[in-house]
């Protein structure tokens, strides 16, 4: 949407709350509700260890950023990863902060401003900004979906189907988030919980009545999703990941089921059979469980007819269906979509007709086609797991037809380091060539970061490994090194559009390399 301009004032909804009238540049009028709490009602769903000040002070806003904080807002000293928000309370004050949420209350305190001491601000936070925007999840049927590898696929088809049928939708994912149709560009898998409920209360005021998003275990962890209620969960997979983070793979096992624990009764749990986790994530929830598996009995099921780089035909519940993907992993995810969609009460033969005309998602598996006949796959695989399913998804149908494949993959920067050997083992066992490449270093030397997945292997792997840190360079050579029925995985970035280095995001889209060597016109 363009720029909103002051337009008149404001004006006083039915409901007695004000909303300040705007308008775009095309002229287009729009309402914008400016919510006014008192801090007792801010405070309704946690349970303060001390308030100091009126709790009848009017709350304009709640921020956890000291630099967005406007006057009369509440300001939440958050403890982060690497910055503690207690830190920034002066900055909130003189910024015009009438209420302080935090842990540690300062011993130099503002005559006139309310300051509440909670145990976790982390875990108050939720409930804080649920209560705000209206408590907008409930108005909502608001479906999660968590895991290593899938989430965003699933999350963005279970949008584009009910939009398919007619509904309005709403989408918080990795890629983008959605309003209706309306893209909201995401920084973050999961926002943090005033973003989240914001966005949520759009979708709401927008006239959505479902809503799909990503889970991911960091905003699990860190009670980001707290204050909010489901309808329903998925489970997708859980492979190797975040470890930078989770420390352990059983804390990051426990992060992700957290979220089905939390699940209320009435709500239902979807979880992949396949997965040797999918029953340990559902065996405390309170929630409907149902399975889905391509390899057991189970609720929802699916096989494989047919392979072709264009898509496979299917065979889900019994009944075929021809669909736009390839992987056997993707027949999973699909599965997941197919199941959710009938817990949400939609008839069988309806989602299989959406689902047969739904495409697959930016940087996910996404073919380009080469002039020279060779083709190119861009997908977002940063995780082993991921790495090998998609390599394995090019084989089901390459090995076929005859080809080799030729593999640019790099790891990022600042992440788990060891992952990186996994990495380029799994690089190595599934192609005739890989090249290892910058992905987004950050802040570290992007050749240390080739070197530790280099490390990962053995004289003879090595020999089938280049190494170019230039990543538009790397795939330019792979372009160079193919030949007429090949193809190559272009892996790691997929929908990104950036690279980082030392801190600063570059332009940079897989996409637009391989067209501008394709010689096709973006």
């Amino acid at each position: 949407m363009a720029v909103l301009e002051l337009w008149g004032g404001d004006d006083v909804l039915p409901d007695g709350a004000m909303v300040t009238v705007v308008k775009n540049r095309n002229g287009k009028i729009k309402k914008i509700k400016n919510t006014i709490m008192k801090l007792s009602e801010l405070l309704k769903n946690v349970e303060p260890l001390q308030v100091i000040g009126d709790t009848e002070t009017e709350v304009t806003g709640v921020n956890i950023d000291s630099r967005k904080v406007a006057p009369g807002n509440l300001f939440i000293a958050m403890r982060g990863t690497q910055v503690d928000g207690h830190k920034f309370i002066p900055k909130a004050l003189e910024l015009g902060a009438t209420a302080i949420l935090c842990e540690d209350v300062p011993e130099e305190r503002k005559e006139g401003v309310a300051y509440v001491q909670v145990e976790s601000t982390e875990m108050a936070v939720g409930p804080v900004a649920t209560q705000f925007y209206g408590d907008p999840s409930r108005k909502l049927k608001l479906v999660g979906v968590t895991g290593t590898n899938g989430k965003t696929t699933i999350a963005t088809l279970l949008y584009n189907m009910f939009r398919k049928f007619g509904y309005k939708a709403g989408l918080l994912s990795t890629v983008c988030n959605y309003i209706d149709g309306e893209a909201i560009p995401a920084d973050h898998t999961t926002p943090d919980p005033i973003e989240l409920n914001e966005l949520l209360a759009k979708m709401v005021d927008a006239g959505c009545e479902y809503a799909f998003m990503e889970c991911s275990s960091h905003a699990i962890h860190q009670h980001r999703i707290g204050g909010l209620r489901y309808v329903g969960g998925i489970f997708t997979n859980l492979t190797r990941d975040h470890l930078d983070y989770h420390k352990t793979f059983e804390n990051y096992r426990n992060a992700k089921k957290m979220f089905f624990d939390g699940l209320p009764k009435e709500a239902f749990a979807i979880t992949n059979a396949d997965d040797k986790n999918g029953m340990i994530m559902v065996q405390n929830t309170k929630a409907e469980v149902k399975t889905y598996s391509t390899q057991r009995a189970a609720d929802f099921t699916a096989k494989i007819l047919e392979e072709h780089f264009d898509g496979m035909l299917l065979e889900i519940d019994g009944k075929d269906v021809f669909v736009q993907f390839i992987g056997r992993f993707n027949v999973s995810n699909l599965l997941a979509v197919y199941g959710a969609a009938v817990m949400l009460g939609k008839k069988p033969e309806d989602i299989l007709v959406v689902l047969s005309t739904l495409k697959s998602v930016n940087g996910r598996l996404e073919p380009i086609a080469s002039p020279d006949g060779y083709t190119a796959i861009v997908d977002y695989a940063h995780t082993p797991d991921a790495l090998e399913n998609v390599l394995r998804a090019i084989h089901d149908v390459l090995d076929a037809k005859g080809g080799h494949v030729i593999t640019v993959c790099g790891a990022g920067g600042h992440r788990d380091k060891g992952k990186r050997p996994l990495m380029a083992q799994e690089a190595v066992k599934q192609s005739d060539k890989v090249i290892l490449t910058s992905d987004n270093p950050r802040d570290e030397e992007p050749q240390a970061i080739i070197d530790d997945m280099m490390a990962g292997l053995n004289a003879t792997q090595k020999k089938k490994v280049v190494t170019i840190v230039d990543r538009k360079e790397a795939i330019r050579t792979a372009c160079m090194m193919a030949q007429k029925g090949d193809v190559i995985l272009v892996a790691g970035k997929g929908h990104e559009t950036y690279q980082e280095i030392n801190g600063v995001k570059h332009h940079f889209d897989d996409h637009e390399v391989l067209r501008d060597i394709f010689g096709i016109k973006q």
